[in-house]
């Protein structure tokens, strides 16, 4: 019988950079999650939906976004290897999403369950400790963006995420990148253009 352990190996990578698993807990952790394959444009949560699990993208692309009533588009994360996506606002209330989160690519993921993590959390301050650490590291993030967002024109927000998010650019559609930095598609590539006519 096949063991996914091998795909849980950049997962393990990933928790001991924050905190320091024993064999035991990491094979406690291992066993919380489980591999999914995803198929590119296979949808892993929808509105409506609790979202049930939190997802690290072991390969592939995900992007994020929600639409509003008049039918606007607006992306809200990307995530490709070593990065979580999820509804956390679903998740961690336990309501019903608002958010799509769609696969880019044909993708593998690892999620655990909600009620899996707090057994976790309960069991262990260490995984107490790596989600309260992926919370706040989560909450900056977002804060920075914001901040960013409200500060800068447009071309620096492009600037901004091509110096701090190479390897997203040539793996995400441009009208989701467009709208993950609150421009059209047309303006986006008119600032593209223009850095190709500068270089």
């Amino acid at each position: 019988m096949h063991h996914p352990v091998s795909s849980k190996k950049s997962l393990i990578r990933y928790v001991n950079n924050f905190v320091e698993l024993s064999d035991e807990e990491t094979h406690q952790l291992e066993s919380s999650f489980e591999e999914v394959h995803v198929k590119k444009r296979q949808f892993i949560v929808q509105p409506g939906f609790t979202n049930m699990h939190r997802a690290f993208v072991v390969k592939g692309a995900f992007r994020a976004y929600v639409i509003t009533n008049d039918g606007q588009d607006h992306t809200l994360q990307f995530a490709i290897e070593n990065w979580w996506v999820s509804d956390f606002n679903s998740y961690i209330y336990q309501h019903p999403a608002t958010l799509f989160i769609v696969a880019l690519e044909d993708s593998t993921i690892l999620q655990i369950e909600y009620n899996q993590e707090q057994d976790l959390k309960k069991s262990n301050h260490k995984f107490e400790t790596f989600f309260r650490i992926m919370a706040e590291k989560g909450l900056a993030f977002e804060h920075r963006r914001i901040l960013f967002n409200l500060t800068n024109s447009a071309e620096a927000r492009y600037e901004n995420f091509l110096l701090n998010f190479p390897n997203f650019v040539n793996r995400v559609p441009q009208y989701a990148l467009a709208s993950y930095l609150g421009m059209t598609t047309e303006f986006l590539s008119r600032i593209r253009n223009k850095r190709v006519k500068k270089s």
